[in-house]
């Protein structure tokens, strides 16, 4: 029986042959899964804080969007990609060669000698980004069902919200640094990657088991390289439009290419069927085409509303960038008790559909509340507007998920999981730039009408002329427009001036900002009015491995089904298990165990061929009858009768 002993323990280390996975399994999966996502999410919120003071030790502030754009295009446009790849030829070699890409990229960048350069690597990086997030989701949905993946989405939820902390904390403490280990404090924020990348590298490695059988299937080249030509300038405009101007030569250009690569990638998605990168037939079933369409709507509101709270609370309330981080902490408990109370219904009733409509309705009314907001609220009000915020988002963005992975076919999982994460990205992506344009256009025309109010007091206009914020000019009082200009720029000049001055500024500001809510509000209730067409919803009760195992088998016993020779090679097979069943019968006395239920050699042969005559599948032969060679677990039950 050693033997016996050591083949169930090299079994533990890979995956089972019938696709289901003991919850202790999945957890397994999960640490290596989650620090992977872990890299992704933090590397975000770091970059974030600390990009400006990169920007000006690199002598480029002007053109400090590139870098984010440069990230942004890459991470998106490669979302499909692994995706449909991972269908194809198996996730756990691309989730490595992601992880790998997304290391390589954050040592580049800490050697950057130059904006551009740091572009450049920055690009590079998103390769591996891309991959990082979907692929994680479409992991899960292999190897859980959509009904019992909804009570892991607490550790997804506990991933993001840490790395939301902690990104502002540790990227303001390198940002702030001027020397760690004789290297300058900010290029630690991409060299922070590499040890946690490695870490995932060597956990994914050994905990991440998965059976795949390979799929062939024509690559769809024609699909990415039109995708490519049809996002790029369209990302581009989104993040540049506000400094190029959304009606220049250059962005009316961006426009026209981007519209025609789009129309391109339709045709060569047409053109491949079910080998497209994203098949057109997934916007027929309904489930999937309302997923899809709220995930844009969701991303615009979600990201665009979510951008200007942490530039609320440094330019209204004087929050330096690691407590503003902090500050955001009510919405993120929000997002994790909606998420975790949410996914744990779901595992115990099977019930879904309400989240999402729930969560965008919740969702619109906090930012109807958020609109209301001045430069006087309390903290306290604001944050608890937060929180309502982050109940509202938590019911929406997992629910979303399971949702579009439950509606396509196991073998495609990836390709859905990607679709959904590729439109919610690019919706946000489009959010992120119209609400800061509706910011930035908006704020010089609220700040000069909270200085004409503000003047009426003759202590603010003796101090605003000391500060040189008001200007003397021929015996009239007018606003120093440089410096109101310059205030959109460097928002620390506001620090610098006497309460009383800087109130003005303050106001402009959050009038701006209430505009950006205002419209988040609205495109959020059409996400609602989009949720209300959600079909109803059937969670399968097995993982896509599991179900893919089942169809494999039912494939190879229905090939198998009158043929002579398969007839015979089951017979010769019964005998031979009922041979070992026997020797290990003999031996049990010496080994001190014993095999119970051991039917003898004729029962067995008698089983078998009165299954085989009456024209059953191999999987109807009785149990009792047969150990399959492929290693079938001893509590295996026939899925038919018999």
């Amino acid at each position: 029986m050693r033997h016996v002993s050591s083949h169930t323990a090299t079994a533990k280390a890979q995956a089972p042959t019938d696709g289901q996975y003991t919850h202790k399994q999945v957890l397994t999966i999960l640490s290596g899964l989650l620090l992977g996502m872990f890299l992704a999410a933090l590397d975000q919120t770091i970059v974030g804080t600390s990009i400006r003071t990169i920007a000006d030790d690199l002598h480029g502030l002007s053109i400090q969007a590139w870098v984010t754009t440069a990230y942004l295009i890459t991470s998106t446009i490669t979302t499909p990609i692994y995706g449909k790849l991972g269908d194809m030829y198996g996730r756990k070699k691309l989730f490595l060669f992601a992880i790998t890409v997304f290391i390589t990229g954050s040592a580049a960048c800490s050697f950057a000698t130059s904006m551009y350069m740091l572009a450049g690597f920055r690009a590079f990086q998103g390769i591996g980004a891309g991959g990082l997030m979907t692929l994680v989701l479409a992991i899960i949905g292999d190897i859980v069902s959509p009904r019992e993946r909804a009570k892991y989405t607490g550790y997804f939820m506990a991933t993001f919200a840490t790395s939301s902390v902690l990104g502002p904390v540790i990227g303001g403490f390198f940002a702030q640094s001027s020397s760690i280990l004789g290297i300058s404090g900010w290029r630690w924020v991409f060299l922070v990657n590499v040890p946690i990348g490695i870490a995932a590298l060597f956990v994914v490695n050994h905990t991440l088991h998965l059976h795949h059988v390979r799929r062939e299937a024509r690559i769809d080249w024609w699909g990415a390289v039109w995708l490519v030509v049809g996002l790029v300038p369209l990302l581009m405009v989104a993040e540049q439009g506000q400094s190029w101007g959304w009606g220049s030569a250059t962005a009316v250009a961006c426009y026209v290419i981007g519209i025609i690569g789009l129309v391109a990638f339709v045709w060569a998605e047409q053109r491949m069927g079910d080998d497209a990168l994203i098949p057109l037939r997934i916007f027929k079933i309904r489930a999937a085409a309302v997923t899809i369409g709220a995930s844009v709507i969701v991303g615009l509101a979600m990201f665009g509303g979510i951008i200007v709270l942490p530039q609320y609370m440094q330019i209204v309330h004087n929050a330096s960038p690691m407590s503003s981080g902090f500050m955001m902490l009510p919405m993120v408990g929000g997002l994790m008790i909606a998420a975790i109370v949410s996914g744990l219904i779901t595992s115990k009733t099977g019930i879904i559909r309400i989240f999402p409509i729930m969560g965008t309705l919740i969702a619109a009314i906090a930012l109807v509340l958020l609109f209301t907001i001045t430069a006087d609220t309390s903290l306290v009000i604001v944050m608890t507007y937060m929180f309502i915020l982050g109940i509202g988002l938590g019911n929406c963005m997992q629910p979303l998920t399971l949702i579009i992975q439950n509606a396509v076919p196991p073998r495609e999982i990836g390709v859905a999981t990607s679709a959904a994460t590729f439109f919610r990205q690019t919706g946000g992506t489009l959010g992120v730039a119209v609400f800061l344009s509706i910011l930035f256009s908006t704020v010089g025309g609220k700040m000069a009408g909270a200085f004409a109010d503000a003047a009426k007091s003759p202590e603010f206009v003796r101090q605003a002329l000391s500060s040189h914020v008001l200007l003397q000019s021929g015996g009239t009082v007018v606003p120093n427009t440089k410096m109101l200009a310059g205030v959109q720029n460097d928002s620390a000049i506001i620090g610098q001036l006497p309460t009383i001055v800087a109130h003005p500024f303050k106001v402009g500001f959050a009038q701006s900002m209430d505009l950006v809510f205002i419209t988040a509000a609205a495109l959020m209730f059409i996400g609602f009015l989009i949720m209300l067409l959600m079909p109803k919803v059937t969670l399968r009760e097995k993982s896509a491995m599991a179900e893919a195992a089942d169809a494999s088998a039912a494939e190879a016993s229905a090939a198998g089904t009158g043929s002579p020779a398969t007839e015979e090679r089951e017979l010769a097979m019964a005998g031979a298990r009922v041979g070992r069943h026997a020797a290990a019968a003999e031996s049990s006395d010496e080994d001190g165990e014993v095999w119970r239920d051991t039917p003898s050699v004729m029962d067995a042969i008698t089983h078998t061929s009165a299954g085989i005559s009456a024209g059953h599948l191999r999987d109807e032969v009785p149990p009792e009858s047969r150990r399959s060679n492929e290693g079938e677990p001893a509590d295996y039950r026939p899925r038919h009768g018999g």
